[in-house]
């Protein structure tokens, strides 16, 4: 990662984290989430086998909430790198009614198969609770920012970067069948004027024991204007073994 890569993600990290209020409840709830560890194939620009680690991680305190996601991806092909990929996102909610939040937000990837050195997004916006139950839950959220791209000349090998104007928007769908089994949809658009990104996960997790679970899921990712000599879509297939934090 590169220092002015580094700096763009700590100066928008940091924001956040001053936004959080001093007087926050001194017996807020830990931190609860889940880790990971993946094994798949992938399709699209690499056609590999890979590997992959993830967390994600959250604390509620009261009327703020606090989100950390990361995740790595690393896959070879006869000896040689196909996919190198990293991750990492974190959002700070602030509860406005029952169901209204609003909340700001920070990601970075890094993928070196993408044709894009970088992609840095920093905003914010509104957050709505669709419906909330012992079974089912949906989240949806939405607004604002900005984009950084890192673009990579296939040719010449320079980087180029281009700040626009961007929008995130978000929705997290979760049924649960039964004790043990659950469904989960999560999609994501990242909007902007170079690029636009669409990435989907459709994921079922069965528990093993009570912190344990095991999980198969797909992802798509779809870029509307990739690089000239990249895909414009990635399908990712995954079994997981996911450890649960906080329970």
């Amino acid at each position: 990662m590169k220092f002015s890569q580094t700096l763009k993600l700590v100066a928008a990290t940091a924001a956040l984290g001053m936004t959080l209020p001093a007087f926050a409840q001194e017996d807020a709830d830990g931190w609860t989430g889940e880790g990971s560890f993946s094994a798949g194939v992938t399709t699209g620009n690499t056609e590999t086998t890979d590997l992959g680690l993830g967390v994600d991680l959250g604390r509620d305190l009261g009327l703020w909430a606090v989100g950390v996601k990361a995740s790595a991806d690393y896959g070879e092909t006869d000896g040689d790198e196909t996919k190198n990929r990293i991750f990492l996102a974190g959002n700070l909610d602030r509860q406005i009614t029952d169901k209204l939040f609003g909340f700001g937000q920070v990601s970075y990837e890094q993928d070196e198969f993408s044709g894009f050195e970088s992609r840095t997004f920093v905003g914010g916006g509104l957050g709505y609770e669709i419906y909330s139950g012992d079974a089912l839950s949906w989240v949806v959220r939405g607004g604002p920012g900005v984009k950084f791209d890192e673009v990579l000349d296939p040719v010449t090998g320079e980087v180029s970067t281009e700040d626009s104007f961007g929008a995130s928007a978000e929705s997290n769908y979760a049924y649960q069948f039964n004790d043990n089994v659950g469904f989960t949809n999560d999609t994501t658009v990242l909007y902007a004027e170079t690029s636009t990104q669409i990435g989907n996960i459709t994921a079922l997790t069965a528990s093993l024991t009570d912190t344990l679970s095991a999980r198969v899921s797909f992802e798509v990712r779809h870029d509307t204007d990739p690089v000239e000599g990249f895909e414009d879509t990635d399908t990712i297939s995954r079994v997981s073994l996911v450890y649960a934090f906080g329970k």
